[in-house]
């Protein structure tokens, strides 16, 4: 049972509950998310199953677009409308001009602090632990990028966006920080995650429609394959005798044997080459997913980072 889940998430749920259902229904130990929705926020949640938990890491590097409801005029201690009101202010005057002209200074690689009910660690503890404990502390900013930010509508005092952000970006302190901007507070009303990466929320599956599909055996049809996450990277196919040495952790130079598999798909696909970076994907003869292989610039070798078969 490996693969990747595109699961939508409900209001009122949290994601670990999510992942707490996949696990009962599945019976599969190995379950994990790729990126916390707040309880309230709804949309695309991966979730995670059998060897798919390995690529975690690789998938929080994925952009993510959301549509956000903003309420102007109330800010609260949790930058949503859960929280307890901490200030309130006047924005009747503010036009939709004046709405995009904020906007904007809020787009391309930015700083951002990351709110006190958060998941974010401080000396061992999550903040939100602190946070109900009445306790708040001074928190790092952190750099974050707006790849795209869109004035969808604009009914006083909610403003509707659409943001395509990087991984580590907080909407809810997006929210704050537009009320702070615009000088009169402001909270996240609603939130909904529109895409994951390739996942989008218009194939999503429902908890409902995901627990019969494993109750009656056809769980398999919302699986996306393992390496589905990683397809932005480039791709070799190798002989048997290399992915013996893959297997066992051997490191590769590869390209140097000229008449090696890997070799002959390079001379076939210069295009590969060039955007072989820091990862690349690694096939066997029969199209099967065999690994991930990290590149080592001090050797100039490749070493394997992840082995799936």
């Amino acid at each position: 049972m490996d693969g990747i889940l595109n699961i939508s998430k409900p209001r009122g749920e949290t994601s670990f509950g999510v992942v707490a259902m996949v696990k009962r229904w599945s019976g599969e130990r190995r379950v994990g998310h790729a990126g916390t929705l707040d309880p309230e926020a709804t949309g695309v949640l991966p979730v995670c199953l059998g060897g798919g938990t390995r690529v975690i890491e690789f998938l929080v590097e994925a952009t993510k677009a959301y549509r956000a409801q903003i309420e102007l005029g109330v800010a609260t201690d949790t930058y949503d409308a859960s929280g307890k009101i901490t200030q309130r202010g006047d924005a009747s005057g503010i036009s939709q001009e004046q709405l995009k002209s904020v906007l904007t200074s809020f787009c391309g690689l930015i700083q951002q602090t990351p709110p006190m009910y958060s998941a974010v660690k401080y000396h061992g503890k999550r903040l939100y632990e602190l946070a109900r404990a009445g306790i708040e502390v001074e928190r790092k900013s952190r750099l974050t990028r707006i790849y795209h930010l869109e004035l969808i509508d604009w009914q006083p005092p909610v403003v509707t966006i659409e943001v395509v952000c990087g991984k580590g970006t907080y909407i809810r302190s997006l929210a704050h920080d537009l009320g702070q901007a615009l000088d009169c507070g402001a909270n996240l009303k609603s939130l909904i995650r529109l895409r994951y990466g390739l996942f989008d929320i218009e194939d999503a599956v429902s908890l409902p429609q995901l627990e019969r599909a494993f109750r009656y055996g056809y769980w398999q049809h919302f699986v996306y394959p393992i390496d589905v996450v990683l397809l932005h990277w480039a791709a070799i196919v190798v002989s048997p005798d290399t992915g013996r040495l893959i297997k066992n952790g051997r490191p590769l130079v590869l390209g140097n044997d000229a008449g090696s598999q890997e070799t002959a798909y390079l001379k076939q696909y210069p295009g590969a080459r060039s955007s072989l970076e820091s990862h690349c994907r690694v096939y066997t003869l029969d199209g099967c997913f065999l690994g991930v292989l990290r590149f080592n610039p001090e050797r100039g070798q490749w070493q394997p980072e992840k082995v799936f078969l």
